[in-house]
């Protein structure tokens, strides 16, 4: 789109205030940079009206980075102006004064041009104050709010009356007990409930005294677990010095019951995870690690399958507070110190590239050159092919994300379109200055590359294997799909709810060429990237992964590629 349809177009993206403000504004500078003799009285005093609807506005609320634009312009106009409502200049200024007035009017209108352009990305977007309310009125206020304004809706099919009816009953049931505990979980499955890895309770702190998740699962018993493909609950990981180590449970081991339940009906069950699980394979490795918790001091009857003797035994184990330590080493954290972008050349002659976020770092602030110097380190050396690793990626800037793919494309492709709401309109609109293509660089690596993903790629992690799958060259490997939470959290969506929650939801829609919504899970879980090669989690996969500590996807992405002609 044009430059001068991408300004019109940000109009859609302003508040009535704004919109006043930009007119009275524009109104100001093209009356003071146009020589003519003519003086009308009235234009003195707009400048002091513009200066009122600005205090208006940021009363209202209104402090995005757009609406300071439009009050910084305001008050510098006013500065410069406001002579002139007291005194009239009647005597016209000398050529060279007006000249130099025509200049810095000119200029004044550059944050206006600019304002435009970028409206969409830097919008105003209202946090709604509920925390005063009662549970249920807040509740109410804010399915009313998502029920217009978040994107995946109509998507994920939410049927905004059916949740109404169901939550509305229990969050009544918590303010009439005084029931924080039953507030807050009626609150997080409600919003567990949308499938979406971007939503968030921003303040609820886990694991730093959240009361009632320390109650329900700060226990552990020293073990960890994973479901196969053909249903087999297996144990993956088994703490030294744990009740379970103590009784004899060693990794590989198969659950065959838990406290009384089959073990498949027992993962199951599970609910509790730290974020939205969007996908069913984030959600079958998320359960897995929450069915060994329990609060502190219970005790459980487990039988399991001995992996040495393949006999049928049986333990009786008690939750201890190990600080959620299996929680913890199940799910990578990146630290400070990690690269974006790091890369080696293997053994078997593949480039090997690990991208673990797609921002840049005090260490590495251009993580696209670094990329681009590896490839071409890679290139020289001859390499026979290329893996890229977003395994874990949580994501960062898809300008990033483009920037990098253009090194891995030989032809120009469509990466996406954003879609926000518009209060202005009452409805989801495009942002044409947020259309990314993706443009091959002269640089970098076109020949075959394989993509290693897990369900921890996440949100603009997602990008790469999202654009890439289908061509000819590139296969996408993993044993489940990515996040399925590739929403845009540009201007989000905040709440603030009873109890000082804070809520935060995606405000944003990636579309594909056809304007239709792209990597998000809809409501039975499926979305993502699917994997072109989708390695089983059966016992020869799971034994080699996580008795043996190999990588398969790795191995799995070596074996693509050797059959690519």
């Amino acid at each position: 789109m044009s430059m001068l349809s991408n300004l019109f177009a940000g109009f859609k993206w302003f508040t009535v205030f704004e919109i006043i403000l930009f007119v009275i504004n524009l109104t100001v500078l093209v009356r003071y940079a146009i020589p003519v003799r003519k003086c009308w009285r009235w234009v003195d005093f707009l400048p002091a009206v513009s200066l009122i609807v600005a205090i208006a506005s940021v009363l209202y609320g209104d402090t995005s980075l757009l609406a300071i634009v439009f009050y910084t312009l305001t008050a510098v106009i006013f500065l410069c102006t406001v002579k002139r409502m007291f005194k009239p200049i009647r005597q016209t200024a000398s050529p060279k004064r007006r000249l130099l007035r025509t200049i810095l009017c000119l200029c004044g209108t550059i944050p206006l041009v600019l304002a435009f352009m970028f409206a969409g990305e830097l919008r105003y977007n209202p946090v709604s104050h509920f925390s005063e309310m009662s549970y249920s009125q807040a509740f109410i206020q804010l399915n009313e709010r998502l029920a217009s304004e978040y994107p995946f809706g109509d998507w994920k099919q939410v049927d905004w009356d059916e949740l109404k009816r169901e939550y509305t009953p229990l969050f009544q049931q918590a303010e009439q007990e005084h029931n924080k505990e039953l507030y807050y979980t009626t609150l997080r499955e409600y919003l567990f409930s949308f499938r979406d890895g971007h939503i968030k309770i921003v303040n609820e702190d886990l694991y730093n005294g959240n009361k009632v998740f320390r109650q329900e699962v700060g226990g552990g018993f020293g073990i960890s677990t994973l479901q196969l493909d053909n249903g087999k609950v297996m144990i993956n990981l088994v703490l030294e010095g744990s009740p379970a180590d103590r009784s004899g449970i060693k990794p590989g081991d198969e659950i065959v019951e838990w406290n009384g339940q089959s073990a498949q009906a027992a993962y199951r069950n599970i609910r509790w995870s730290e974020n939205p699980m969007a996908t069913t394979g984030d959600q079958r490795y998320n359960q897995g690690r929450f069915m060994a918790r329990a609060p502190v001091g219970t005790d459980i009857k487990v039988a399991y399958r001995s992996a040495d003797s393949n006999k049928l035994k049986t333990a009786m184990l008690t939750a201890y507070d190990d600080d959620y330590e299996t929680l913890k080493k199940t799910k990578l954290k990146l630290k400070p110190t990690d690269a974006p972008v790091e890369g080696r050349l293997m053994d078997n002659g593949y480039g090997y590239v690990k991208i673990r976020y797609f921002l840049s770092s005090d260490t590495m602030p251009d993580p696209v050159l670094a990329l681009e110097k590896l490839l071409e380190e890679f290139r020289d050396k001859g390499i026979k092919g290329l893996i890229v690793d977003v395994r874990n990626n949580p994501g960062g800037d898809d300008d990033l994300v483009s920037a990098m793919a253009g090194l891995l494309v030989s032809e120009e492709r469509h990466y996406e379109d954003v879609s926000y709401y518009s209060h202005l309109t009452g409805r989801f609109e495009i942002n044409s200055s947020e259309t990314r293509t993706i443009k091959p660089a002269k640089s970098g690596y076109k020949g075959k590359t394989a993509i290693l993903i897990n369900h921890n790629t996440a949100s603009s992690g997602e990008g790469l294997p999202l654009l890439l799958r289908g061509l000819p060259h590139t296969r996408v490997v993993g044993f489940t799909s990515t996040n399925g939470s590739f929403g845009v959290v540009t201007s989000p969506i905040q709440v603030e709810m009873p109890e000082g929650y804070l809520l935060r939801f995606p405000d944003g829609r990636a579309l594909n060429a056809d304007k239709v919504i792209q990597g998000d899970s809809n409501g039975k879980g499926e979305g993502g990237a699917e994997p072109d090669i989708k390695i089983p989690l059966n016992e020869q996969t799971f034994a080699e992964k996580y008795i043996k500590g190999q990588d398969v996807e790795l191995q799995a992405a070596v074996e693509a590629l050797e059959q690519i002609n």
